[in-house]
């Protein structure tokens, strides 16, 4: 099985090297990830300059881009062949409910997604994380499970595991995505030159985090597996928005 590897925390970040190390043991692992630090990126892509495709000492391909650029061009440009899966991670933190709109590791595989590759997006919920085998070995689980039994069609996952040791999680549930409050207001900063500045504000706490979501199964121990799609229609408010304009 060929796997493509990327994140959105850099070709450097520790999240990587240990999911691509995990992987190996599944398939033939080729990493693409941005040169730096891309998060919260979302799924932008470069369109106003050139991309450059470097590759580092420990054998990682980077790139001068986002996510989205990283696997896009991987898959439409440098590999030979289409890969089998996209695996996009292990993030520095959690990805639930409305992150998934901003995050670049959601991004990277559901750029995978769209090209029709089957696409696992995993981050370790935690602030403070130094060990990403745990995370990075529930990834090579759910490769070893898609080898075995592989989808009919393209899918695409956001997988978030709690940071405990693998013997302690409570196992795997299926969710729904969850929802936070409102996000903090925006930190305003002052400058030596005096020029005002502003640092976004964390984002809110959970709002909907009952059973069934993501929020709620990884509290309560459980790796949270989201099925995700790119379809963007409020298909419950196409009649009164035709009534509205049709008014």
């Amino acid at each position: 099985m060929r796997i493509l590897v990327s994140n959105d925390d850099g070709y450097f970040a520790p999240g990587i090297a240990a999911l691509a190390e995990a992987l190996a043991a599944v398939g033939e692992v080729t990493v693409v990830a941005p040169e730096r630090d891309r998060s919260g990126a979302s799924n932008s892509l470069t369109l106003d300059r050139p991309l450059s495709l470097r590759r580092a000492a420990n054998g990682f391909h980077f790139v001068n881009g986002t996510p989205t650029d990283c696997v896009h061009l991987a898959v439409t440009g440098m590999l030979d062949h289409l890969p089998d899966m996209v695996v996009s991670g292990v993030n520095h933190g959690a990805n639930m409910g409305d992150d998934t709109i901003y995050s670049g590791t959601v991004a990277a595989a559901t750029e995978g997604f769209l090209l029709g590759v089957p696409s696992i997006a995993v981050s370790l919920v935690s602030k403070a994380a130094t060990d990403f085998s745990v995370a990075a070995r529930v990834a090579t689980d759910l490769a070893e499970r898609f080898l075995r039994m592989p989808f009919r069609q393209p899918v695409l996952l956001n997988v978030n595991v709690p940071d405990r040791p693998y013997e302690e999680l409570a196992g795997v549930r299926v969710t729904r995505l969850g929802k936070r409050h409102k996000a903090e207001p925006v930190i305003r900063g002052v400058t030596p030159r005096n020029e005002t500045v502003y640092w976004v504000g964390a984002a809110g706490g959970a709002a909907d985090a009952g059973e069934g979501t993501d929020f709620h199964a990884v509290a309560n121990g459980y790796v949270s597996v989201t099925p995700l799609q790119i379809d963007l229609t409020h298909t419950g408010q196409i009649a009164a928005v035709s009534e509205w304009v049709g008014r």
